[in-house]
């Protein structure tokens, strides 16, 4: 598979060593509890990517370089697959890269914010697109669950943690958003009152890490993921959200995660390329 946009518009900057962007593609699918699919989500990205075009609203992040690691291999106990992306991700933020992370599923956002965090060294703040809290502990028994990824985060790290769009959700979950201070705009809110801009905390990390979870869109723009649920963002509202939340702040990395392909449509695939480049713009 060629790297991300490494196709007749490729950038001409590929260098490990001095690009910008470094994509990790991360295949998991250990722990998904509806629709299946998530491993193919990366290959699916990286082949939808060389179909963009170079320019997003008038920039061009490609120009500062974008090198696409080989994927990881995600077979192994999900505490060493979690301990991999943590290696990854660390290692670029220490090369002066912004580590981009093409999912599989969702979980595997504590391997990289810890390595993200790891390779700073100072505060990091989560903002999350989502249909979902993810802030079940220990779902169905496993730690590193899709659904329990933000309670590792917020509840056991200690990481600042902002939540767009979500739209399910159960008690423990509320609870837990309570007690750990998270800041959330629900996705009713947000979409019945046409939102597309709200402040942070001031107090909010300056450095900031994107966790976008494609079933933050709403299933009618997106409809290849395994938990589509109805009442979600739209694709310009979700980023203009992620935008604003980054003024006067620092992307330093991101993923998007949950793409589950659906054989003989290409939608779902070139929309999330399409997130993902359009998240690099937002760098510095």
């Amino acid at each position: 598979m060629n790297g991300f946009l490494h196709g007749e518009l490729s950038c001409t900057e590929q260098d490990p060593e001095t690009a910008r962007f470094r994509v990790i593609p991360v295949p998991l699918e250990r722990t998904v509890s509806y629709g299946g699919g998530t491993a193919g989500g990366p290959d699916a990205i990286l082949a939808a990517s060389v179909e963009l075009e170079r320019l997003f609203q008038g920039a061009e992040p490609c120009r500062k370089g974008i090198v696409t690691e080989p994927p990881l291999n995600c077979f192994e106990a999900l505490p060493d697959v979690m301990e991999q992306i943590a290696t990854r991700t660390e290692a670029a933020i220490k090369a002066g890269a912004v580590p981009v992370v093409l999912g599989g599923e969702h979980a595997l956002t504590c391997g990289a914010v810890r390595g993200v965090v790891r390779g700073l060294d100072r505060p990091v703040g989560i903002v999350q697109i989502d249909a979902h809290a993810d802030l079940r502990k220990a779902y169905q028994g496993e730690i590193h669950s899709h659904a329990s990824v933000m309670q590792v985060l917020a509840e056991e790290d200690g990481l600042p943690l902002a939540q767009f769009g979500v739209r399910a959700l159960c008690r423990e979950e509320v609870d837990r958003r309570a007690r750990c201070e998270v800041f959330a705009c629900d996705a009713e809110a947000l979409v019945t009152g046409a939102v597309q801009a709200v402040d942070l905390p001031t107090d909010f990390p300056e450095d900031i890490y994107v966790s976008f979870d494609l079933d933050g869109l709403d299933p009618s723009i997106l409809p290849a993921t395994g938990t589509p649920v109805p009442g979600g963002l739209g694709y310009y509202q979700s980023l203009n959200l992620i935008r604003h939340a980054l003024t006067g702040r620092r992307l330093v990395g991101f993923d998007v995660v949950e793409l589950a392909p659906e054989p003989g449509s290409r939608v779902s695939n070139f929309t999330a390329a399409q997130i993902v480049y359009a998240l690099m713009s937002f760098t510095p």
